[in-house]
């Protein structure tokens, strides 16, 4: 596991948190917002410092909450059941929401 600092911009906050491989620019993770809800949050910078102790190089990264997830709540869907309804697909864009995933590039 590696320790790496995460530097939140969307509430100027740094936490501590350990991850099995350094996360690259652009890829999205699930951090849990300070009410306690999970929130997709986007890398934005990654970059190493060495640490104070021996030649170690520590990773940090600058997070930002994806645009979606900083839009609002999805809307509400209606109480009563009724059929023809339920086969109705308006507000689907917000059942599976992939926002923060990596789009591939060149180098």
């Amino acid at each position: 596991m590696i320790e790496i600092e995460v530097q939140n911009e969307t509430h100027q906050t740094q936490a501590r948190m350990r991850f099995a491989a350094v996360p690259r620019i652009g890829e999205g993770l699930r951090l849990r917002e300070p009410d306690g809800m999970w929130a997709s949050y986007d890398v934005l910078d990654v970059w190493y410092q060495k640490a104070e102790f021996g030649d170690v190089w520590m990773p940090y990264l600058h997070v930002c909450m994806t645009p979606e997830e900083d839009a609002g709540d999805p809307p509400a869907v209606a109480a009563s059941y009724d059929e023809d309804a339920s086969h109705d697909l308006a507000g689907e864009e917000h059942f599976a929401v992939l926002g923060g995933e990596a789009k591939p590039f060149k180098i």
